[in-house]
């Protein structure tokens, strides 16, 4: 079991402000489980609109904040160099939102494998505020190899 900082995310996957939606992991066990951490502040640009008076975190982006920890996993079970590679998802199946997240609320993402083939992936996915669920769903990844404009973004294109 391994954790991560900010610098190691940034180095892992492309996402950057402001739609980085993982602080820190907790717990990475390659292969299996990853448990990473959201915190969620009212500088959010997304609070500006959803919704004036009263801020809540859209769904869509606690679906993101789990595919991006589901990406850091991908990451440390397969060992890649860093930059050039990418994971797109492919399928979200029984996605459900159970309490609304907002500012000073801290996000536990907690990824599962649930199967891989070759370069496919499903994880089970589930975020909690303080033991409660806020968000749940499973999801299929696709692993891609090598591709020199994500090289660039992590500043390892070729002659850099």
């Amino acid at each position: 079991m391994t954790t991560m900082e900010i610098r190691e995310i940034l180095q892992a996957i492309p996402h950057r402000f402001p739609f980085l939606l993982v602080d820190r992991v907790a717990e990475v066990t390659p292969g299996a489980r990853i448990l990473a951490f959201k915190n969620v502040t009212i500088n959010e640009g997304f609070f500006e609109g959803h919704f004036p008076g009263r801020p809540i975190m859209p769904g869509v982006l606690l679906l993101e904040a789990m595919a991006q920890a589901a990406a850091l996993l991908v990451y440390r079970t397969l060992e890649r160099p860093v930059g050039g590679s990418e994971i797109f998802f492919m399928s979200i199946d029984r996605a459900k939102f159970r309490r609304p997240v907002i500012p000073g609320d801290r996000i536990l993402l907690d990824v599962t494998v649930l199967r891989r083939k070759a370069s496919i992936w499903r994880f089970r996915g589930l975020a909690t505020v303080e033991g409660d669920r806020a968000a749940e769903a499973e999801f299929m990844a696709k692993w891609s190899d090598a591709h020199p404009e994500l090289a660039a973004i992590h500043g390892e294109y070729p002659g850099e």
